[in-house]
C-alpha cells in the first residue's frame, strides 16, 4: 500500500521468540510429539512468520524399494506437522504479551480440519527440506500452505490445510 509522495507502508513484523520459547517449542514438536520423532522432523528455523524443518532419508521410511523413493505417508504427515508448526508459533506471536512458558501451553486444542497435498516429484534423495506459513490466524480456524523440497531446492510436493485453534 502507498500513498502520495510517500515510500510504501510495509505491515509490522512480529517480534522475534524468545531463546526460552523457541526450545520449548522444538522440544514440544520434535520430542514429545513422538510421531515427528519417528519421522525423524527436525526444526531448522522458528519464525513468528514461518518455520522450517528437514528430514534426513532413513530405511525406515523408504515406500518404493526398487528407487528408494519417500513414502507418500510421510510426506504427507511431514507436511501435515509443518502447518501446525506454523500454527503454533502464530498463535505464539499472537500472545507476545505472555510469558513464554504460558505460551507453549496454548496447543492442546490444536488439531488438523483439512490436508490437501500435491505430489509433483519424487521424494528421492538423501534429505528432505520442509517449510510453512500461516495465511490466515482466526479465533477458530487458522489456514496454512507448506512446501517439501529436495536438498537441492527443487519443490517435490505443496500442501494447504486448516488447523482448528480453538
Amino acid at each position: 500500500m502507498t500513498t502520495r509522495n510517500t515510500k510504501p507502508i510495509e505491515p509490522p513484523r512480529p517480534a522475534a521468540f524468545e531463546p526460552e520459547f523457541i526450545e520449548g517449542l522444538k522440544t514440544i514438536f520434535e520430542e514429545r510429539i513422538v510421531f515427528n520423532r519417528v519421522l525423524g522432523l527436525q526444526v531448522t528455523e522458528l519464525r513468528p512468520e514461518r518455520v522450517r524443518a528437514r528430514i534426513k532419508m532413513r530405511p525406515e521410511l523408504i515406500g518404493h524399494f526398487s528407487y528408494n523413493r519417500l513414502h507418500g505417508g510421510v510426506i504427507s504427515a511431514a507436511l501435515d506437522a509443518m502447518g501446525g508448526l506454523a500454527c503454533m508459533a502464530a498463535i505464539g506471536a499472537r500472545h507476545m504479551d505472555e510469558p513464554p512458558a504460558q505460551r507453549l501451553h496454548r496447543f492442546a486444542k490444536l488439531g488438523t480440519i483439512d490436508l490437501r497435498v500435491d505430489y509433483l516429484r519424487p521424494g528421492i534423495g538423501d534429505g528432505f527440506l520442509l517449510e510453512a506459513e500461516v495465511l490466515r490466524l482466526g479465533s477458530r480456524v487458522a489456514t496454512t500452505r507448506m512446501e517439501f523440497r529436495g536438498e537441492d531446492g527443487k519443490l517435490l510436493s505443496s500442501a494447504a490445510a486448516a488447523y482448528i485453534v480453538s
